[in-house]
Formats: C-alpha cells, sequence, structure tokens
C-alpha cells in the first residue's frame, strides 16, 4: 500500500473506534431516558447489538451489502468474509450494522422480552440492514443508478432503523400506565445526567460516523473534504439543539431538557446523508428545521398517533433521517433545488425515502409478527411492573 493508501486506511479504522464507542453513547441515552427498575435490561440490549451484529455481519451480513450485485437488489452472500487486505473496510461496516440495531431497543424498551429483541436484532444485521445498505453504498445498487444521494446513512442506517422501531413500538403496545383514558402520561426517564453524556457521546462519535465515511484520507482534496463534513455536521447538531431548546421554550415556557438532547440528535441524523453535499450554512438551516420537527414528531407520535416510545427514537431516526434525505434535493451544492438544480435530484431522494421505509416496515413487520406468534415479545406485567432487570436478569444495577 502505497502512503496516501495507509492514511485512509487509518482514518477508517479512527473512524470506526469513534462510532464503536457511539454504542455506549446509545446505552447511556436509553438508560437515562428509562425507568432504573430497567437500566440492566438496556445495558443488556446495547451489549448484544454489538455481539450479534459483530457476528452476524462477519458471517454474513458484509458480503449481503458488498457482494457482487445480483440485480441492483442484494449482494451474492458468501460465509465468513476473510478478505485479510479489506478487514478495515468490515470492522467500519460492522460497527454501522450495530447502529442501525440499537435504535430499536430505545423504542421498544421497558416491555419487550430480551430474548425477541436479540432475534430482531440479529436478523437487522444481517438480512435487512445490509440489503438496505446495498441499494446504495455497494456501487451498483439501483438507487446508486438513479443518482441517490446518502452519504452517511441518514435513510440507510437512521430511517431503516427508526422505521423498524416504529413497527417494533406499535406492535409490543404501550407500557402499563402510559394511557389512561386516551390520554398520554408523562414517564420520566430516572438520570437526564446519563442521557445528556449519551448525546454528548454520540455527538463525538458522529464525527467518525460521517467523517470515516469519507472512506479516504490521502490528499489534499480528502482533508478538504474531511474538514467541510466535520464542520457541516457540528453546526447541524448545533443548530438542532437550538431550535428544540427555542421551540420548547416558547411553546411550553421553558427550554426543555429531553427535546434539546434529542434536538442535538435530530441535526446530527439530518445532515448524515449531505454532510458532504451542502455548504456550512445549509447544514445549519437544516439543523434547525430538524430542531422543531423532531419536537412535533415526538408530540405527534406520542400524543395523536399515541405510539408508546420512551426516547424518541422515531423521531429522531425514522422522521428526521427521511427528513434531512429530502432535505440534500433542496440544498446540495450540485443538484439542489435552491441551487438550480430543479425538482430532479428531490425526486430521486423521495423516492430513495419511500423505499428504505417501505423495506424497513415490511420486513419489520414479518419478524415481529412471526416472532410474536411463536416466542411472544412483550414480558408478562407481573414483569413489567417488577421491571426487566429481575425478571430477564436476576439482579438490578442500582443495588446498594
Amino acid at each position: 500500500m502505497d502512503t496516501s493508501a495507509i492514511m485512509g486506511a487509518l482514518w477508517i479504522i479512527i473512524s470506526g473506534i469513534l462510532v464503536f464507542f457511539m454504542q455506549a453513547g446509545f446505552t447511556l441515552v436509553e438508560t437515562g431516558f428509562s425507568r432504573s427498575k430497567n437500566a440492566g435490561n438496556i445495558i443488556m440490549k446495547n451489549l448484544m447489538d454489538l455481539i450479534v451484529g459483530s457476528l452476524g455481519f462477519w458471517a454474513i451480513g458484509y458480503t449481503v451489502m458488498y457482494g457482487e450485485t445480483i440485480s441492483g437488489f442484494i449482494g451474492t452472500p458468501s460465509l465468513f468474509y476473510n478478505d485479510g487486505a479489506d478487514m478495515y473496510n468490515l470492522f467500519f461496516q460492522t460497527v454501522f450494522a450495530a447502529t442501525a440495531a440499537t435504535i430499536v431497543s430505545g423504542a421498544v424498551a421497558e416491555r419487550t422480552k430480551f430474548s425477541t429483541y436479540v432475534i430482531f436484532s440479529f436478523i437487522m444485521t444481517v438480512i435487512i440492514y445490509p440489503i438496505a445498505g446495498h441499494w446504495t453504498w455497494q456501487g451498483e445498487g439501483w438507487l446508486t443508478n438513479l443518482g441517490f444521494v446518502d452519504f452517511a446513512g441518514s435513510s440507510i442506517v437512521h430511517s431503516v432503523g427508526g422505521w423498524a422501531a416504529l413497527v417494533g413500538a406499535i406492535m409490543v403496545g404501550p407500557r402499563i400506565g402510559k394511557y389512561k383514558d386516551g390520554v398520554s402520561q408523562a414517564i420520566p426517564g430516572h438520570n437526564l445526567l446519563l442521557g445528556a453524556l449519551g448525546v454528548m457521546i454520540l455527538w463525538l462519535g458522529w464525527f467518525g460516523f460521517n467523517g470515516g465515511s469519507q472512506l479516504a484520507f490521502g490528499s489534499e482534496d480528502d482533508l478538504i473534504a474531511v474538514g467541510g463534513i466535520l464542520i457541516t455536521t457540528n453546526l447541524a447538531a448545533a443548530a438542532g439543539a437550538l431550535a428544540a431548546l427555542m421551540y420548547t421554550w416558547l411553546r411550553y415556557g421553558q427550554p426543555d431538557i429531553s427535546m434539546t438532547l434529542n434536538g442535538a440528535l435530530a441535526g446530527l441524523v439530518c445532515i448524515t446523508a449531505g454532510c458532504a453535499a451542502v455548504t456550512p450554512g445549509s447544514a445549519t438551516i437544516m439543523g434547525l428545521i430538524a430542531g422543531v420537527v423532531v419536537v412535533m414528531a415526538i408530540t405527534f407520535i406520542d400524543e395523536t398517533l399515541k405510539v408508546d416510545d420512551p426516547v424518541g427514537a422515531v423521531s429522531v431516526h425514522g422522521v428526521c433521517g427521511a427528513l434531512g434525505t429530502l432535505l440534500v434535493g433542496v440544498f446540495a451544492i450540485d443538484g439542489g433545488l435552491i441551487n438550480g438544480g430543479g425538482f430532479a435530484l428531490l425526486g430521486v431522494q423521495a423516492t430513495g425515502v419511500l423505499a428504505y421505509g417501505a423495506w424497513a416496515v415490511v420486513c419489520s413487520y414479518i419478524v415481529f409478527k412471526v416472532l410474536k406468534v411463536t416466542i411472544g415479545l412483550r414480558v408478562s406485567e407481573k414483569e413489567e411492573i417488577e421491571g426487566l432487570d429481575k425478571a430477564e436478569h436476576g439482579i438490578g444495577v442500582y443495588n446498594e
């Protein structure tokens, strides 16, 4: 390998390590936004995303995603990928797969069987997510051929995970006491400090998530590109947090902590598709839009649709992932609507959003339905009231 290739591989490895650390961020966010009696169960689910994701994606998922294309839909699968020259790419893509799976964890928290979740996580990382990724990132997928833009995964990772989370939350049903006479009841998380620390870790990890997706770092052009990606990523996150803070302050009279945290994540999810395709100014506008939209979406899903999502995963990842993908068609420097590109790119982006949404919903429904009629989705009422830590794992996290 020449120096350029070595630098590129090193950047991918470092970025992969940052994305790996995001799993700690997701664990803290989900734990902090949930009740203390379920903290251990959330820890175990996020840990299992890494475990089954690492093994399953290596065993077959990577080739389903990056193997020789079959009609632009799926890669030719083979078992136990073993190309020694490409292990750094396998590592980088593995931690992305684990991220897609863990999005579902928060939406079904506090009432879902551990065994059911582990099975779903495995299927997500070896079938659902890899096929979705093949359509755009393998290079010969059908969405690639249309000109679809999703640089680091607003749709491929986040909206696929978010729409799967929506299906899971609907099918498992709301937590006991969440809705009384059709009115949503607040069930506060037990530790916003953990949630805030988790968001900050995710914000940090996102620089690897988006910056590493450049997949090169060996030339001046690469350096300039990565620098731009880091700036657009950071600005969108900051703008998203600010917008959520101001919107809740104006609407409710006080700046809401959990909504502000989710606003930062919404900005990050939103910019992920177009972080290499828009200007810093456009990234800021996208973040501001996402910060308002995520608050509205959380409220709508909770109060109108009456879908119990304890951490707002569907709104942050599903809604804002789709939003960010569409906004590429508006703000992209090359082909965006406001830059004289017309509606062509926006139409392609909308096609991708609909395709990924349909894929995630249909696949997730089939998997959850099979699990429901076989091993079941939900713990018993007694176990839910007692808490999943004791019921599923035999021990609590906060023991004296």
